[in-house]
């Protein structure tokens, strides 16, 4: 196992465990306490144990090299995984919001100091894996790693606003203002649309890979202009480029001097892979299909490039 994949199962166990930890936390002390804010978001922390046990298993299968049956490996396991994170940060965001709403319509609870420092604590703790996880998860590209991250993100903001309106109804009862006591509700509401957000934006991206979108122009780019820089390139007919989870599997048509043997386009076509993936690091296959160019080709550049976007020329 590489050290980016070691820093991403660790980065997924500590998310497990703390979830776990941080769900028994705010449970306990919100029903000893009769705190209602932080029974919702330990309720919704329990759903977090959920989505990162599932992250942590697509991180598994996706790590299995590829098979007979799955020759392009597992790393779409990751994108379920992270597309089952968003719909559960949607389901939190609308029961967050819907049990905000139901807050609002009943008499306040006495509020206490104890679930206002549990609340802390969370909000503290989340953030710190939030910027860890992140971190891990952009170093190995881990769609489902960065889901995590992006649900510990969420957990900061259902935290923040427990903190805060735990806060309010302490300053409200302090000082003698009744209405006060309705901060916290009002926002949780708030934090349900930031976290419906980030479930959107999560979902949205899983759903392009699982349909395998084209990667960014820029890394087209890039591809066209290792093969460019290679004098046995004489035409470039077609470059595609999808990623595979954690992986970029790349597909390029090229023409080569027809006059030239099998043995020689074999060579050619092994040194265009390893340049493209020496380019990018995160190129882990490159399918070539040579086609026959001749020197009378009537060309005004002598090379031609169809992106991904254009449709496929026939087979040749």
């Amino acid at each position: 196992m590489s050290v980016a994949n070691s820093s991403s199962m660790l980065a997924a166990w500590l998310s497990l465990f703390s979830n776990i930890a941080l769900t028994l936390l705010k449970l306990i002390v919100g029903f000893l306490f009769n705190s209602q804010v932080l029974i919702a978001d330990g309720i919704h922390n329990a759903g977090d144990v959920i989505a990162s046990a599932t992250a942590l298993g697509s991180m598994r299968i996706s790590a299995i090299p590829p098979d007979e049956d799955h020759p392009y490996g597992h790393g779409k396991a990751e994108v379920v995984g992270a597309s089952m994170v968003a719909v559960i940060l949607m389901l939190a965001a609308f029961y967050i919001g819907y049990h905000s709403i139901m807050l609002l319509f009943e008499p306040p609870t006495q509020p206490h100091v104890i679930p206002l420092i549990a609340a802390a604590i969370s909000m503290v703790w989340k953030l710190a894996l939030y910027v860890y996880t992140m971190k891990a998860g952009r170093a190995a590209n881990s769609k489902g790693l960065i889901a995590t991250a992006q649900d510990h993100l969420a957990d900061v903001y259902a935290s923040a606003a427990a903190f805060l309106g735990i806060g309010l109804a302490l300053i409200g009862e302090y000082y003698g203002y009744a209405l006060l006591a309705y901060g916290d509700p009002i926002a949780g509401m708030i934090v349900a649309l930031l976290i419906l957000k980030l479930a959107y934006e999560t979902g949205r991206e899983s759903i392009d890979i699982l349909m395998e979108k084209a990667v960014q122009p820029q890394k087209i780019d890039d591809y066209t202009a290792v093969l460019s820089a290679m004098p046995e390139v004489k035409r470039i007919d077609r470059i595609r480029a999808r990623e595979h989870g954690h992986y970029i599997v790349v597909d390029i048509r090229i023409g080569v001097d027809a006059t030239l043997t099998i043995q020689q386009g074999h060579d050619i076509s092994r040194l265009m892979k390893r340049n493209i993936m020496q380019a990018d690091a995160q190129v882990t296959e490159v399918l070539v299909h040579l086609n026959p160019w001749y020197a009378d080709e009537q060309e005004s550049s002598g090379t031609s490039v169809l992106t991904n976007s254009a449709p496929p020329p026939s087979s040749k």
